[in-house]
């Protein structure tokens, strides 16, 4: 794995590239509290026959903050920066609750740049201003710590809950170990992001993926978000919440498989 350091508007992110240079490129990008490890399994698909590139946000996992402020469209301004810096002219671009929001405006920034797009558990427009403030305040006063079990909870279905306890543990190590300040600052952007009129503009075929027990983005909210899309299918995995790359990685795989095929990109 190549993992690289990069410098992107005076702040270094982490990001991590597999596959060869010459491949088509796909992106992924993280939800609110992970990092680019919940890809894994999924990378692991592709890896010998795609560009897989990776990136930790702003403020999450091994990337620093960087200067205030921090808007969805900043982060997908790194994004493009990262794929300027590894000279990718064309891409498919999959993000999952945030990561989707990352992905809508990093089209709406550059068309052009990409073949296709999935997004896994997001909207336009995701929650209330209030919702999020009281997230941004706990975890400012609180800690990540104190919020995890609830967050857990809509992150993941019961069957895995109940079923898989160990890699539990190590999701909720991967959350509290989040910045308390690069969680709030991303969980602004959430609050702030409204990209309901740009969604309808959305013209290279997309899929939009939902967890049949996602707690966070429900179906209803999901679907609904996959009907104002022009050129968009809709896939719900049954026992799955919040994080499918997570909870069922052949299910993305085969998913994402099937919109790269229909796109002509690798």
């Amino acid at each position: 794995m190549a993992s690289t350091f990069v410098e992107i508007d005076s702040c270094v992110l982490h990001t991590r590239v597999n596959g060869p240079d010459d491949a088509p490129a796909i992106v992924f990008a993280n939800s609110l509290g992970t990092d680019l490890r919940i890809w894994d399994d999924v990378v692991a698909a592709f890896r010998k026959t795609h560009r897989c590139i990776r990136i930790d946000k702003r403020g999450h996992g091994l990337s620093a903050l960087g200067d205030a402020p921090i808007s969805i469209q900043r982060f997908a301004d790194d994004v493009h920066g990262l794929l300027d810096r590894l000279g990718v002219e064309r891409a498919v671009m999959v993000g999952v609750s945030i990561g989707g929001l990352i992905t809508q405006a990093a089209y709406a920034s550059r068309p052009d740049r990409f073949a296709g797009l999935m997004m896994c558990d997001t909207a336009a427009k995701i929650g209330t201003d209030d919702l999020w403030q009281q997230r941004i305040d706990m975890v400012s006063t609180d800690g990540l710590a104190a919020m995890a079990d609830a967050i857990l909870e809509r992150w993941f279905a019961p069957v895995f809950h109940r079923d898989r306890r160990v890699e539990l543990e190590g999701y909720r190590q991967m959350l509290v170990r989040t910045p308390a300040e690069g969680y709030a600052a991303a969980a602004a952007a959430i609050r702030d992001a409204d990209l309901r009129d740009a969604a309808p503009r959305i013209a290279v075929p997309s899929v939009v993926v939902c967890g049949a027990e996602d707690g966070a983005t429900t179906p209803e909210v999901v679907s609904a978000f996959a009907a104002s899309l022009p050129n968009a299918r809709y896939v719900e995995i049954p026992d799955v919440g919040h994080l499918p790359s997570i909870e069922a990685p052949e299910v993305t795989v085969s998913t994402l498989k099937t919109l790269l095929e229909e796109v002509n990109h690798g």
